[in-house]
C-alpha cells in the first residue's frame, strides 16, 4: 500500500523522472540501498520503484511506526522497524534476513539518518553503517544501488522550512530523479563492503543530480 500511495501523492509534488543502467536488474530478494537526504525521499524511491513494478520491505526508523495510521499500515504489510541506539537494532537484521529469504526485496537506508546540512542542495552520500554489509554478507543477497536527487526541493532544513516546503511543493513541482544501478554481491571484509556499496549508491547519485543539472553536486 504505501508504493502505491507514494505513486499516487509523489505527481502531486514533484515531476519524478527514472533511469536505470543498461544492465540493472532488481532481482527478487535484493537489497536495495538508497542516499537519504530528505524526508521526502522515501516516497520518491518507492513511487520510482513502483514503476519499475517493486514493491520492497523497507527498513525505517521505529519511531514511525508511533504514528497512528502509518504505524498500523508499517505493521501490516511488514516494514522493517530500526531501534537506532538500543540493544533491539540487531534484531532488525535478523528480521530482515527473513524478508529476503521470502524472496522480497528490501530498502535500506545506509547512512543511518538524514544529514544535519540545512540547504537544499545535493551532497555526496555520507558514511555509510556496516548493517548493509553485515546484512548482504550474511544472506548472499545482491545490493541494487539507487540514487535519488530533488527530494530536498521538497523538504529540507528546519521544520518551519519543511512544512513550507510541502505546503508550496505542488505549486513549485520540483524536478525529482532516480536513477538504478546494476547490482552488485559485497565480498571481502565489511570494511570493503561497506566502501564498495557507498562507491556504487554515490556513482548512482551523482548520474541522478546530473539529470536535475546540479554541477555543484558532481563537483561535492
Amino acid at each position: 500500500m504505501l508504493s502505491r500511495i507514494a505513486d499516487c501523492l509523489v505527481p502531486v509534488f514533484g515531476r519524478l523522472s527514472v533511469t536505470t543502467d543498461p544492465d540493472a536488474e532488481i532481482a527478487p530478494g535484493s537489497i536495495i540501498a538508497a542516499n537519504h537526504t530528505s524526508f521526502a525521499d522515501p516516497a520518491v524511491v518507492l513511487a520510482a520503484l513502483h514503476g519499475l513494478g517493486i514493491e520492497p520491505v523497507v527498513m525505517a526508523a521505529a519511531g514511525l511506526w508511533r504514528i497512528p495510521v502509518l504505524g498500523r499500515s508499517l505493521r501490516r504489510e511488514g516494514h522493517v522497524p530500526v531501534h537506532r541506539g538500543d540493544r533491539r537494532a540487531a534484531a532488525a537484521l535478523d528480521v530482515a534476513a527473513q524478508v529476503l529469504e521470502q524472496g522480497r526485496c528490501l530498502l535500506i537506508y545506509p547512512e543511518g539518518g538524514l544529514p544535519r546540512r540545512r540547504g537544499a542542495g545535493e551532497a555526496t552520500p555520507g558514511i555509510f553503517r556496516t548493517g548493509l554489509a553485515r546484512l548482504a554478507q550474511r544472506t548472499g543477497a545482491p545490493v541494487v544501488p539507487v540514487g535519488q536527487a530533488g527530494a530536498r526541493r521538497i523538504t529540507s532544513g528546519r521544520t518551519a522550512k519543511q512544512l513550507a516546503g510541502l505546503v508550496t511543493a505542488p505549486v513549485r513541482r520540483p524536478r525529482l530523479h532516480v536513477h538504478v544501478g546494476t547490482s552488485l554481491v559485497l565480498t571481502g571484509d565489511r570494511a570493503a563492503g561497506t566502501a564498495r556499496a557507498r562507491a556504487a549508491v554515490t556513482t548512482a547519485w551523482r548520474t541522478a543530480a546530473a539529470h536535475l543539472s546540479e554541477p555543484a553536486a558532481l563537483a561535492a
